[in-house]
Parts: C-alpha cells; structure tokens; sequence
C-alpha cells in the first residue's frame, strides 16, 4: 500500500516555495555502516567543501531560505538548525560525518552533497499517512533524553510531520523521533527530499535519483519508486 503524503493548507501558506520528493523502498537490507556507505559520506563532504568554496553552509541560498522560513513559524535558527545546515556543519569540522547505519549514511550523504534536507522514516512503524502541519502543542512527541525515552510536545504554531499516533519530526526537518527511525531492522521506508526556493524542481528530482541509485546498489532487489507531492 503506497503511503499517503499530505502538506497542510497553513504550511504552504507559510512557505509557498515548499516542495518535496518520496522514495519509497521495500525489501530494503540495513547494516552497520559499511566501507561503501562510508565512502558515499566521504565523497559528499568532497563535494560540499567544492560547492561552499570556503562560504559557510548558512551562506548558500538554499539554506538562507530554510533559515528565513524557520525564523517564520517562531524557530531561531541559530540554536535548531534545519537537518541540511547541521549536517554540513559536522562535515565541514574535524570529526566529519557520523556513521549510523547502512540507509541513514545514504541519505545523509544526499543531503550534504545537495544541500538539502533528507528524511527516512520506517513504515512499518507509521500509523496512517504522514502529514505536515502547523502543530496545536498537544502532539505527543518520542525521543530519547538522558539516555532515557521521553515524550515531549512541540510549540503551538511549529511546523511538524506526524502521523496517526504523534510527531515523527519536530520543526519541520529538524529532529526525528525514535518511533519510525529507520534501525538495522528496518526492511521498509520512506525517504522525504524537501526544497525551498531557490532550488529547483530538476535539482530535487536529481538529488532524488542519485538517493534511489545509491539505494539500488546498497540494497540490491529493494523495490523503488520516486513520486512528487499529491
């Protein structure tokens, strides 16, 4: 069953640049972070450094936009960065880029070679669609404090993706919740491409394919398949 993506009329009110890509993938095979998913996170820091040319990652334009529409729901850029910008800062620094799993160094090496913020979410642990809205306050939200699971809720007005039983994201792109994560036992996911203007709709859809080749190689005989907003 093709899961249901959905963006609230108020956020793409809030930001009517807004655009976004899903990979869905079955059969997927994760793994402790390999050589070659390793190599994947090394080539993007390569490109990342060659695209910013000594600029912080702040002073591209497609993060400049992120920063601006964080800045509009109430969020200070600064202190939450959206998932791209931190992700760029920790290749850019001495330590470079974590190594998690065989899936989240993929998708972590699309968002920093492209500069834009990627999301993977297990599906078989998403309750109904998922949807992007301006949250109440009342959502529940699962993370982990302290090295203990905890549940938190977002401010009244964020910009949050949840599904049927809470917050899977909190400030749009932000932070991921510990529920749908994608663990070395997932099989089954989906992975969000979001873009601003002035990122183009075919600077998306490329960041997209190089994520479902890269998927394709690491996980051969996943079924795939690439779709744009409903």
């Amino acid at each position: 069953m093709t899961l249901t993506l959905s963006v609230s009329d108020e956020v793409r009110a809030l930001a009517p640049g807004f655009t976004h890509l899903a990979i869905e993938a079955r059969g997927l095979v994760n793994s402790p972070s390999t050589a070659d998913s390793s190599a994947l996170l090394d080539e993007a820091a390569r490109r990342l450094a060659e695209r910013l040319d000594g600029r912080a990652p702040h002073e591209d334009a497609h993060i400049a936009a992120w920063r601006e529409t964080y800045s509009a729901f109430g969020s200070k850029p600064n202190r939450t960065r959206n998932s791209a910008e931190a992700l760029a800062k920790r290749a850019l620094a001495d330590g470079g880029l974590p190594r998690i799993n065989l899936l989240v160094d993929a998708y972590n090496a699309i968002s920093v070679a492209h500069l834009i913020p990627v999301g993977g979410e297990d599906t078989d642990h998403i309750k109904g669609g998922m949807r992007l809205i301006r949250a109440t306050g009342e959502e529940s939200f699962v993370t982990v404090a302290g090295g203990e699971r905890t549940v938190e809720h977002p401010d009244a007005g964020e910009v949050v993706w949840c599904d049927d039983e809470g917050v899977t994201c909190r400030r749009w792109n932000w932070r991921q919740g510990v529920r749908t994560r994608l663990t070395e036992e997932s099989v089954n996911a989906v992975f969000l491409l979001e873009s601003l203007a002035p990122m183009t709709i075919g600077e998306l859809e490329a960041a997209g394919s190089e994520l479902a080749d890269s998927l394709e190689k690491l996980s051969p005989g996943a079924r795939i398949s690439l779709r744009t907003p409903e």
